[in-house]
């Protein structure tokens, strides 16, 4: 199932093995993996609830 990130990139949620938020140098991200290799990244959080409200909300879409 494809999911909509923002508005340049979708998502096929069924090959992401990983998510994974992380404290980057410019704020709080979410990261999405296919097996080792990274192949998305959200936009920047100040809070990790943030990103956690986020990523819940962009999983909603997929159940």
């Amino acid at each position: 199932m494809f999911v909509k990130l923002n508005e340049r990139v979708y998502l096929n949620m069924n090959k992401i093995t990983r998510m994974k938020i992380d404290h980057v140098e410019d704020g709080i991200r979410v990261r999405f993996y296919e097996g080792q290799e990274q192949v998305a990244k959200s936009k920047r959080f100040e809070k990790v609830e943030d990103a956690e409200n986020w990523l819940n909300n962009i999983l909603e879409k997929v159940k």
